[in-house]
């Protein structure tokens, strides 16, 4: 009776909820301090919220009539996702005090996108996953446009909103098709009722391509990437963290799951799309951003690439792809992390970083910052001894496997590509002079720096005992 009651009751998302609105009660009646104390009582709820899903690790879900899932895959996208949204709250706090952005808002805005997420990660149903990804979406809508004195901020808010609602049209017309072709929303009954068919009919398969049209969007996969340079560009550096660090995670689990539950039995159907954006991803991504000299933009063109390859992993479709999937996402949060923590930290003539060229001469002004980005640079390209050179390789470990020798192959060639422009950062903070002799001011907080040193420990220090991470990843289960 006892376990039913703490099954139903204190499962992880209730307890965000219902917390979320306490934070916002809390922040209403404060009136000093009210965005730095909501802010702490946000990462407080994460961290308890995060032990909850640790220790309902193997327990059943209460699913409201499978609405719901739980596996040990989604539960480690959840712990994914949680731990991504404390860092980047941590991160950003002294950046929103600097900017003068203290809306007690933000933080609370952040607790309901992180509920959405999880929703979206544990959904076993159409509506479910829809609703989840409203939830998520709509708070990111208002936090991109937070910003009310920046054109930039307000234009990205707008630019990032309508395209959103194009998005979820597509995704519901999609979903509307899948429905009316099976008689159920539910995952698992689609699965069963489909694995009857010897072909999928032609509604059906218009259905599926509507719905993974609008999940690209989700992931910022090619051609459905357009609304990613412009909002990371536009809105505040602290909210450009959270873009690119959190809801990628969740975005990536929902794909995976509606790809191999409910269509998993009609692979080719859906691997061609994933291919094609997978390509279409990884070489938009590395050939764009060589011509990038902002910052933020440069990070969006490498996430659109990052998702390419997580996107072979999916056309893998086996135990070595969810392993491969699960590895790439824990490294690509940590490094985001990682640069981010600098990013916002970094100050030349009383701004915040946005240029690359701002970045001259760094290396003797600051050389461990600037080794430290460029260790995080080396990552993300994939070049060992580092932690991003393990994702990539479990990806295409994975698609070998699979005998899908073209798409590695074409992988491997985006991936050094992709080398050029994050050699290009490392490049202008060594070789480049500073001839404006701009001074460069480094001062970073103390959990950014908390953040940054963990980091940058597990991107150099993973490949020594990479086991733990591998072995969890292997016993995942969708």
């Amino acid at each position: 009776m006892l376990d039913n009651i703490f099954g139903v009751v204190l499962i992880p998302e209730i307890f965000l909820a219902i917390l979320s609105f306490v934070c916002l009660i809390f922040g209403l009646y404060l009136k000093k301090n009210a965005f730095r104390q909501t802010s702490n009582f946000a990462v407080l709820i994460l961290l308890i919220t995060l032990l909850l899903v640790y220790l309902d690790f193997e327990s059943d879900f209460a699913n409201y009539q499978n609405l719901f899932s739980n596996s040990s895959f989604i539960d480690f996208f959840k712990i994914l996702v949680l731990m991504g949204s404390v860092a980047s709250i941590l991160i950003s706090k002294e950046y929103f005090l600097s900017m003068k952005l203290k809306n007690f808002e933000i933080p609370i805005l952040l607790l309901f996108s992180t509920l959405g997420m999880m929703l979206m990660v544990s959904a076993n149903n159409l509506m479910s996953m829809y609703l989840a990804i409203e939830l998520q979406s709509l708070a990111l809508y208002v936090v991109a446009a937070i910003k009310r004195d920046s054109l930039s901020s307000a234009e990205s808010g707008v630019k990032y909103f309508i395209l959103g609602a194009l998005s979820s049209g597509i995704l519901l017309y999609g979903m509307s098709l899948v429905y009316g072709f099976t008689g159920s929303m539910n995952f698992n009954s689609i699965n069963i009722i489909i694995s009857n068919y010897n072909n999928l009919n032609l509604g059906l398969i218009f259905g599926l391509v509507f719905v993974l049209v609008g999940l690209a969007f989700k992931v910022s996969a090619v051609p459905f990437h357009m609304w990613t340079p412009d909002v990371y560009e536009g809105a505040p550096n602290s909210i450009t963290a959270f873009f690119a660090i959190v809801p990628k995670i969740a975005a990536v689990a929902l794909i995976y799951r509606f790809c191999l539950i409910p269509f998993e039995h009609f692979y080719s159907e859906w691997a061609q799309i994933i291919t094609f954006l997978s390509i279409a991803s990884m070489f938009l991504g590395g050939i764009a951003a060589i011509a990038q000299s902002n910052i933020k933009r440069l990070l969006a063109y490498s996430s659109i690439g990052h998702v390419g390859y997580i996107l072979i992993a999916l056309v893998a479709a086996n135990n070595d792809g969810i392993k491969a999937a699960s590895i790439y996402m824990f490294s690509y949060m940590i490094m985001n992390v990682a640069i981010f923590a600098i990013i916002l930290s970094i100050k030349i003539k009383n701004e915040y970083l946005v240029e690359i060229n701002d970045l001259k001469g760094l290396s003797r002004s600051n050389p461990i910052v600037s080794i430290s980005i460029a260790i995080i640079m080396l990552s993300m390209a994939g070049i060992p001894p580092f932690i991003g050179f393990f994702g990539k390789f479990y990806v295409f470990i994975a698609a070998i496997k699979q005998e899908l020798y073209v798409l590695s192959v074409l992988g491997v060639i985006a991936s050094v590509i992709s080398a050029f422009y994050y050699l290009k950062i490392i490049k202008v903070m060594f070789f480049d002079e500073n001839i404006e002799d701009r001074k460069i001011n480094f001062k970073i907080s103390l959990q950014s720096k908390l953040f940054l040193a963990i980091c940058l420990f597990l991107i150099i220090c993973f490949i020594f005992y990479p086991s733990i991470l591998i072995n969890i990843s292997a016993t995942l289960e969708l």
